[in-house]
């Protein structure tokens, strides 16, 4: 295959390849305990890549891009969901702030079906207007569901307090209005804009061989030339904060919510680590210490730390769901004195040690088989270095506990600090 690809670069036992002709970037992991390989396509084009009036666009072409392409569609009789449904595959599409994903979980011998139907639709997908006119309305609904949860609401809320200039202002979703109103032909225009082999990574992994993959993808993918135009880069950078900022969502509900972020750097940036390790003291199981100290007297049902790496800056959010009749100041006192506790105090080696421990057996378990696999690959992807799932575990086992003070000194502080309430309206 040296003719057709150039080898990059391996990290235990992941082959990285890039097609010469195109520069598609290939990922490979070979496992062969089950007669099963995962296909997936991610795209380097998320919500961050939107801005005012076509927010929500590549969530909605992600519904787009399942209606029919040039050899997969309804009047061939190869309609992509009865293409792969009738030979057992579990197939999907998601959709995030950095990136899009299209994957398909097949018997080994259907690997090529899965590898033909994401070439095809990468370049060739039809987007008509008469098919977004009601997928329009299935997001829309989508949307709306989202809208009836208190947690999404405030969530929705808190970022886009949070984030002023950055694009991290607007969710995955959209905003309504975009979602009713943008045009297929402005869909189309950010189709051509960002879908192309050399602004996308195919990741296979699991039971397959290596030659007859890579010759596979080369003879479907292949047919693409790599875009005529450079792929427009985000510049948007958000200003520093300079105080903190608050938001209140009075809405219908149960029970309130509280929400404390703080601004936190890129996912590559080598603090990351200490700042995940620092979640799971403060939020992870009955032994944390906000659970101790909020969740044990009564004060919320539960906790949830926010603290996922993005391409660019981030959020470091603790959610606690209160109680009924639990004061809203009263627990964001209690977070913030936890806050400045570990400023001053640090945290002791065994809450460390067992964070640590936590974290293990959590990727253990998300990474169980070749779509977990490809899945994890897929947000180190977007992050901007699939060697960010290769290397994690290593960097978090050399997280220290001055380490950890050092982050909630650098991050957690007033000025860097979005403050959300849900508040319960009868």
């Amino acid at each position: 295959m040296s003719d057709l690809f150039q080898h990059v670069r391996s990290s235990q036992g992941i082959e990285e390849y890039q097609l010469k002709s195109n520069d598609l970037k290939v990922l490979m992991l070979q496992n062969s305990s089950t007669p099963v390989a995962t296909f997936m396509v991610t795209y380097h084009v998320g919500s961050r890549n939107e801005a005012i009036g076509y927010t929500g666009s590549t969530h909605l072409l992600e519904h787009l891009m399942f209606k029919g392409s040039r050899n997969y569609n309804k009047e061939k009789g190869t309609a992509i969901w009865d293409e792969l449904q009738s030979i057992g595959a579990q197939i999907n599409a998601t959709t995030w702030n950095d990136r899009t994903n299209y994957f398909e979980v097949v018997p080994k011998e259907h690997l090529e079906k899965a590898i033909s139907i994401e070439a095809d639709r990468m370049r060739f997908s039809f987007i008509k207007d008469e098919d977004r006119q009601p997928e329009m309305t299935v997001v829309r609904n989508e949307y709306e569901r989202g809208e009836n949860s208190p947690f999404d609401v405030l969530d929705k809320n808190v970022w886009a307090t949070a984030y002023q200039a950055h694009p991290y202002h607007h969710s995955t979703i959209g905003w309504r209005s975009d979602i009713e109103n943008v045009s297929t032909e402005r869909l189309k225009e950010f189709y051509d804009v960002y879908y192309w082999p050399n602004n996308a990574t195919a990741t296979v992994i699991g039971d397959f061989d290596k030659d007859e993959t890579l010759a596979l993808i080369a003879k479907h993918f292949g047919v693409h030339k790599r875009s005529e135009h450079t792929i427009p880069k985000v510049y948007t950078e958000e200003p520093i904060q300079e105080g903190p900022r608050r938001v209140v969502v009075r809405r219908s509900g149960q029970t309130g919510i509280v929400a404390v972020a703080h601004k936190t750097p890129e996912g590559l940036n080598s603090d990351t680590h200490a700042l995940h390790i620092l979640g799971r003291i403060l939020c992870d199981g009955k032994s944390s210490r906000l659970h101790r100290k909020i969740v044990d007297q009564g004060l919320a049902s539960s906790l949830f730390m926010y603290d996922f790496p993005f391409k660019d800056n981030g959020l470091f959010i603790t959610y606690a769901f209160l109680t009924p009749n639990t004061d809203h100041q009263k627990v964001e006192d209690i977070i913030l004195n936890e806050y400045t506790s570990i400023k001053t105090e640090g945290v002791e080696q065994k809450e460390l040690d067992r964070a640590i421990a936590q974290t293990k057996a959590t990727v253990a378990f998300s990474r169980d088989g070749s779509y977990a696999v490809a899945s994890a690959l897929n947000e180190a992807i977007a992050i901007g270095d699939w060697q960010f799932y290769t290397t994690y575990l290593d960097k978090i086992k050399s997280v220290t506990v001055k380490d950890i003070k050092k982050v909630a000194k650098k991050y957690l502080h007033d000025d860097a600090s979005t403050t959300g309430w849900f508040v319960p309206k009868q």
